[in-house]
């Protein structure tokens, strides 16, 4: 559970604006590992690229913060946890644009 942008999000409802940075860091960096994460005994662990789908579409959504994850994606804080967290078959990313192009209108 995360606060959404919109403000209908858990615990508070609150919006974009009520956040502070570190937390809508937080959101996106605690997303992309839930999703990532190999001892989850009740799913198996996404590759990036379906991680990174997820996120994006959850930014179209705007459930998560559209700059704090552009620069997660940009600055590829996704390869550096993923280099040493997760499993080698996870790692199937090499370009990160496609996640970067904003849902078309």
């Amino acid at each position: 559970h995360h606060e959404k942008m919109d403000g209908t999000g858990f615990p508070r409802g609150l919006t974009r604006e009520q956040m502070s940075i570190p937390a809508r860091m937080m959101a996106v960096a605690d997303i992309f590992e839930a999703l990532t994460a190999a001892d989850r005994p009740y799913k198996q662990p996404m590759k990036i690229s379906q991680a990174l789908s997820i996120l994006r579409n959850m930014r179209d959504s705007n459930h998560i913060d559209p700059d704090v994850f552009e620069l997660f994606v940009r600055r590829r804080v996704w390869e550096e946890y993923a280099r040493q967290e997760l499993r080698p078959e996870q790692l199937d990313v090499e370009d990160p644009a496609p996640y970067l192009v904003p849902k078309a209108s």
